[in-house]
């Protein structure tokens, strides 16, 4: 899988914001804070956790 040089978020990275989202100890708000996203990004990766769990995490392709 290629990062993007500026990524904010690896897949592990996410996979770790979302559990804490889900598990309680971070709220999306402060999540965003602490991860360097806003929380539009933060409630897309929890519920792709959600739905998908780990293999959701990965990058998708953004071609049209």
């Amino acid at each position: 899988m290629n990062i993007h040089k500026n990524a904010r978020l690896t897949p592990l990275r996410r996979e770790e914001m979302a559990l804490s989202v889900i598990e309680g100890a971070l709220s999306q708000a402060h999540a965003a804070r602490v991860y360097g996203v806003t929380a539009k990004i933060v409630a897309r990766w929890v519920e792709r956790y959600k739905v998908e769990g780990r293999a959701g995490m990965v990058d998708r392709s953004s071609r049209p």
